[in-house]
């Protein structure tokens, strides 16, 4: 099934919950922009390769012609997220718990974004629908476990893949480099570490895209009393979610590029290419087997390897501790607050 722009406009028109569903899944791309989006150009920046306006300017191109290219050769991960939880049943219901979890991811997200901490929107958006779904269900009948179980893949994907990689990666590059010119690699790696960072926003739109544009379908299916585990991802809304995502880098991406790039750990331009590129690469990987994996979780790993081959002092642990923290918390916390805005959405409207 695929739904034209102007037929979608005419759902909204006639069906306002839609119309709220569609505002608040908005709401919440723009919040993946807002803290999630920043991790791919954070070594560019913090590296001085690029300037903070230009490095958002090429994260909002390259995330759209992630979202294009990735969800025309393979859209699983957009289908593991429109299949990970049970929202059959009643209609107007489902749609208000859908509803309730976008609500809660906002909250979770702008909570962390205060206190600079770069929370994983991928995984809040599993944690809300799946909470979502338990209170609407009645319990955990409304998970499906065989997609559920792909998260778990991903969390260790991204967590001992992205570390090893980025540690291998940068070992790698300094063997290859170590009789060379050090004023000509800095050049030479300030070009890379832009394509690199290229790479990281092109793979940030495939992974985080998908993801949205899988809320996006459920939420059209579920206005429409439709159910089906396949569906064709229009261009329209490809384009909606990559400018969405990029407004949401424009206005307030400064502080995750900060405490990424910058707090951490301090970065030469051949350590983020290193990072960038073992990220962009275990995202790649994750994209084809249409695992959900966190952007955010790849990219500070692979960030850790990377501090961690010069030495594991070189990383500012205190960072990862509370990046850590954010992400154990994540999933029960913000779940928790989706199950009992459900409840309470339910008996309003």
């Amino acid at each position: 099934m695929e739904i034209s722009f102007f037929g979608f406009v005419g759902q909204l028109v006639s069906n306002p919950i839609l119309l709220v569903t569609t505002i608040l899944v908005l709401a919440v791309i723009l919040v993946n922009g807002w803290t999630d989006a920043p991790n791919a150009i954070a070594t560019c920046v913090s590296t001085r390769s690029m300037a903070p306006n230009k490095a958002i300017l090429m994260a909002a191109i390259f995330n759209f012609i992630g979202v294009f290219i990735m969800t025309r050769i393979n859209s699983s991960v957009a289908t593991t997220i429109y299949n990970i939880a049970d929202f059959s049943g009643n209609t107007h219901d489902a749609l208000v718990a859908l509803c309730a979890a976008m609500v809660a991811i906002v909250v979770w997200a702008t909570v962390a974004s205060y206190f600079g901490i770069p929370t994983s929107e991928s995984h809040a958006l599993i944690a809300g629908i799946s909470g979502a779904a338990i209170a609407l269900r009645g319990g955990f009948s409304g998970i499906n476990g065989s997609e559920w179980i792909k998260v778990v893949y991903g969390l260790i994907l991204s967590t001992f893949l992205g570390f090893f990689m980025g540690y291998f990666v940068v070992k790698l590059v300094e063997l290859i480099f170590k009789w060379f010119d050090k004023r000509k690699t800095a050049r030479f790696f300030g070009g890379a570490q832009i394509a690199s960072g290229a790479a990281m926003a092109f793979m940030h739109g495939a992974q985080d895209g998908q993801k949205f544009m899988g809320v996006f379908m459920l939420g059209m299916f579920l206005s429409n009393g439709q159910e089906g585990s396949s569906f064709n991802i229009p261009i329209w809304l490809m384009i909606l979610c990559s400018l969405v995502m990029g407004l949401g880098t424009s206005i307030g991406g400064y502080r995750i590029i900060k405490a990424v790039g910058m707090d951490m750990v301090k970065l030469e331009k051949y350590q983020g290419f290193a990072a960038d590129s073992a990220a962009a690469s275990c995202l790649l990987i994750s994209s084809i087997t249409g695992i959900p994996v966190s952007t955010t979780h790849t990219k500070t790993t692979s960030i850790m390897g990377v501090g961690a081959a010069k030495g594991l002092s070189r990383v500012n642990w205190g960072i990862v501790k509370d990046m850590v923290l954010t992400w154990v918390l994540t999933f029960p916390g913000c779940g928790l607050i989706a199950y009992f805005m459900t409840k309470l959405f339910i008996v309003i409207f």
